[in-house]
């Protein structure tokens, strides 16, 4: 087994974060299998050297080692290009040029509707219908752009044909799950064609200002660090989908996944990294033992 934990320094890590790690690495450890870290860094505006730094001192007060060397994926870009221009070559992306302001009031107009999706709301389309540019193999892959999946075309590739519980036929892609997603899902999990292209849509893999996004430099690490298990919060369940298209996409193995409880302050709400009071640092500063995380995150 090899688990991961995968922070980004643009802030201070809280229980949250701590909940998450501890339990990748207790897993890991009472497998006799490796625990890894990763720098999620691609956000270059937000990241910070000494969040960064901060995020290897908490983890360390907390008892948890990882194997060397710490993977950072601003050290991958070049890996990210060239992904993205196997994807371009095959026509499985087309340039967008919409703002979030563009995208809002398009998905305002009647005949669209608002639906949201894991990726937030779902695009609707309106670069991709209108892009009549070169194919692919004749045209350079624009870096000035925002680059969208084209999903109907990427699901009709990799989805592959099964029977489920209920003896329906599908076209679908789907993952094991260990933990449980928000409403308890747990074992195989299926999307199906449909789903993915009306449900998901053409999300983003490449932002202007990045020249990756977070779908597509996930997928790739994790298949570059080996990792088997992926641990992380519900938050991010619905969003799996798509990382088992670009999985299938790239020809690369999927991860078992455990997906946990997400941590919440006594109002409910999901703690975030602005929650500064609740920063591991802070704990430690009043006093706290790796011992009283663990218990005030339920894993004692």
């Amino acid at each position: 087994m090899i688990t991961r934990f995968a922070p980004s320094p643009t802030g201070p890590l809280h229980l949250g974060h701590a909940y998450s790690a501890m339990l990748a690495h207790d897993l890991a450890l009472n497998a006799g299998g490796e625990f890894l870290l990763r720098i999620e860094d691609i956000d270059r505006i937000r990241s910070r050297p000494e969040w960064e730094e901060a995020i290897y001192e908490d983890l360390a007060w907390l008892g948890i080692s990882w194997e060397a060397p710490v993977m950072r994926q601003s050290d991958r870009m070049e890996v990210y290009s060239e992904a993205l221009d196997g994807l371009w070559a095959r026509d499985f992306l087309f340039p967008c040029t919409c703002t979030r302001k563009d995208i809002a009031a398009a998905m305002s107009a009647p005949q669209e509707g608002a639906a949201m999706g894991p990726d937030g709301l779902i695009y609707p389309g309106t670069c991709r219908r209108s892009h009549t540019g070169l194919p692919h193999s004749l045209a350079p892959r624009p870096k000035d752009q925002h680059l969208r999946l084209y999903m109907s075309l990427a699901a009709s590739s990799v989805c592959e044909h099964h029977v489920n519980r209920s003896g329906e036929t599908l076209w679908s892609v789907g993952f094991a799950e260990e933990g449980a997603g928000p409403n308890d899902e747990h074992g195989w999990i299926e999307t199906d064609c449909d789903t993915l292209t009306k449900g998901i849509g053409d999300v983003v893999l490449a932002r202007r200002d990045m020249g990756t996004s977070y779908h597509l430099a996930v997928v790739l690490d994790d298949a570059a660090q080996g990792v088997t298990h992926v641990t992380r919060g519900q938050d991010l369940f619905e969003a799996t989908a798509i990382h088992v298209v670009l999985q299938r996409l790239f020809s690369l193995p999927t991860p078992i996944y455990h997906h946990h409880r997400l941590i919440r302050d006594e109002t409910g709400r999901r703690l975030a990294k602005r929650d500064d009071g609740r920063s591991i640092r802070r704990y430690r500063e009043d006093g706290a033992t790796p011992s009283d995380i663990r218990r005030l995150v339920g894993l004692e």
